[in-house]
């Protein structure tokens, strides 16, 4: 086995609960297909004389491995691969059962709303499909077609569910095939752009929670909200942006863009200069 490969499957099954040594041993004993002993393990596997017969019986311990009689001395063969991740995905499957349980009756209610800050695409992409999987009834979305990709069979397996997905698109790509999803179309991607000063992603569910962030590139940035009144500004907020692409759509977009250059108010409210720039450093 290639060394880098190697480092990887026994970082994964330190994952599981193994033990550095333990891991190191038990790919030893899996690679050589049949019985060996300690001295041999030890050999393959780095794991040092002096401890791998307590590692060894710590896999047998925890049944990853089998002690075998032999008129030499004790060898070792190891739980096929296929049962050793039955075992690890049951027993993990049982615990998240147990958890499931028992961490909702021991919640408090907050005294106050929750808002914490994210930083970086990850921690905003995992909290926006954390609080997807969460909607029971309803979902509503403004997004860049930049990151709908990550969210995209999150939301599909909503929709699944029956809860109520409503979108606003922006830039290229293929739309969601699901719910009341709609695509900016009015201003071209890069004018939004230059408004706004970074893609928005804002996400709102069951009208409780809600995470507003921006990105620049790769650069993005993030708040989660429980405070009522946010909440209520970012649904309505895309409300009213799905309700003005369904006029544009309506009335057609040379007839809105008439409007938006003759009209003084409207004309006001295209320059920016009525919201705050949303730059990323």
């Amino acid at each position: 086995m290639q060394t880098d490969r190697l480092s990887e499957v026994v970082s994964q099954l330190q994952a599981v609960g193994m033990s550095a040594y333990e891991a190191k041993a038990y790919v030893a004993l899996v690679a050589a297909g049949e019985p060996i002993n300690g001295y041999e393990v030890a050999k393959r596997s780095g794991v040092p004389r002096s401890t791998v017969y307590e590692t060894l019986a710590k896999l047998v311990a925890r049944g990853a491995a089998f002690e075998v009689a032999d008129g030499d001395g004790r060898q070792y063969l190891s739980l096929p691969p296929e049962s050793l991740l039955r075992r690890i995905r049951d027993d993990v499957e049982s615990t998240i059962d147990a958890l499931s349980e028992a961490l909702p009756s021991m919640t408090k209610a907050s005294p106050v709303h929750l808002v914490h800050n994210l930083q970086g695409r990850d921690a905003v992409v995992a909290r926006a499909l954390d609080l997807i999987h969460e909607a029971d009834d309803d979902v509503y979305l403004s997004v860049w077609s930049d990151e709908l990709g990550d969210l995209e069979p999150a939301l599909v397996e909503a929709d699944a569910r029956r809860v109520d997905v409503s979108a606003l698109v922006f830039g290229d790509g293929d739309l969601l095939p699901v719910g009341h999803v709609h695509r900016h179309t009015f201003s071209e991607p890069d004018i939004v752009l230059d408004r706004v000063g970074c893609r928005l992603l804002i996400l709102a569910v069951d009208h409780t929670r809600v995470l507003v962030g921006g990105a620049v590139g790769d650069t993005m940035w993030g708040l989660f909200s429980e405070d009522p009144a946010v909440v209520l500004v970012a649904i309505e907020f895309i409300r009213h942006d799905i309700a003005f692409q369904a006029l544009v759509t309506e009335i057609g977009p040379d007839r809105a863009r008439e409007l938006f250059s003759t009209d003084p108010t409207l004309r006001h409210l295209m320059t920016g200069r009525s919201a705050p720039r949303l730059a990323l450093s």
